[in-house]
């Protein structure tokens, strides 16, 4: 192109608006062989543009790096991240899925008792004041109640009575042997516990009147220097009544003799006939005793 050429010479005239020697003028005039930019380049140009470009690279360069990373791991590494991740998954849905009343879902194995649960609770203990011991009394020994008299006897007559009554009884004697001993005793003390005034001894214990038959004592009007015993004994009448029932045994068929018969072979008295007029009221004290 020629250096005279008019369209040659008005391309490389000065710009008149703005600055002709300014680098970021988007027009360079530095020559002929110089061409305008183009807009989309002045575009690219600008300082922000450049920043999201280089931060969207790096960003990808950074997901492909990770990728390759991954891909050249071997594959059973990743299945237990991706096991729980799926664990925990259901277990969120499960959670969510309860029902309104959140009952616990049942399990295989059945929860071992607590000691909280199992244990009864004890009650609450409170502090009572003792309460003080009911004053108790000795039982005083119960005396078997005295036997009504029958037959005319008086209440001590009555208890004499039963004495010879029960001595019998524990001997295993048979009742016509108890009518004997106290037809007997009906004869000879009328039931009553004598002393002798012959014998001051006699005295000494408990007696309920006194004689002056020789030295005859007690309910059977027994005579110690005949051999029935002691004066202490003969005044005991359930000892007396005792030698009296082992005296009869020793008669002979007794059974089989009256009354008054039995009575006399056993005192050896001097008026053998009396014992007789007993008998009735003595079977009579019997049968009320037995």
């Amino acid at each position: 192109m020629h250096p005279d050429d008019p369209f040659a010479q008005k391309l490389t005239e000065t710009p008149t608006d703005g600055h002709p020697d300014d680098p970021a003028s988007p027009v360079r005039t530095t020559g002929r062989h110089r061409t305008p930019a183009r807009r989309g380049a002045a575009l690219f140009a600008s300082t922000p543009v450049r920043v999201a470009l280089a931060t969207g690279v790096t960003c990808c360069l950074g997901v492909a790096a990770l990728a390759g990373v991954r891909g050249t791991q071997d594959e059973p590494a990743g299945e237990p991240v991706r096991e729980a991740l799926i664990d925990r998954a259901a277990e969120t849905d499960q959670r969510a899925s309860r029902a309104l009343d959140r009952s616990p879902a049942p399990s295989s194995v059945p929860p071992s008792p607590s000691a909280s649960a199992t244990a009864t609770p004890s009650p609450t203990k409170t502090t009572a004041k003792p309460r003080p011991k009911p004053k108790t009394t000795p039982a005083k020994p119960t005396t078997p109640p005295r036997p009504r008299p029958v037959a005319g006897l008086t209440q001590v007559q009555m208890d004499n009575a039963k004495v010879i009554v029960d001595v019998g009884a524990d001997l295993k004697m048979p009742r016509r042997a108890l009518v004997v001993a106290v037809a007997t005793a009906m004869q000879e003390s009328n039931l009553y516990n004598l002393a002798s005034d012959v014998l001051p001894e006699s005295h000494q214990y408990t007696d309920q009147g006194s004689g002056s038959d020789h030295d005859s004592v007690g309910l059977f009007q027994q005579r110690p220097s005949s051999g029935w015993g002691t004066v202490r004994d003969l005044m005991r009448p359930a000892h007396a009544a005792q030698l009296f029932y082992e005296a009869l045994r020793q008669i002979p068929g007794w059974q089989s003799l009256s009354i008054a018969a039995a009575a006399q072979a056993v005192q050896i008295s001097a008026f053998p006939d009396a014992y007789a007029q007993h008998e009735q009221r003595a079977s009579t004290v019997v049968t009320a005793l037995t």
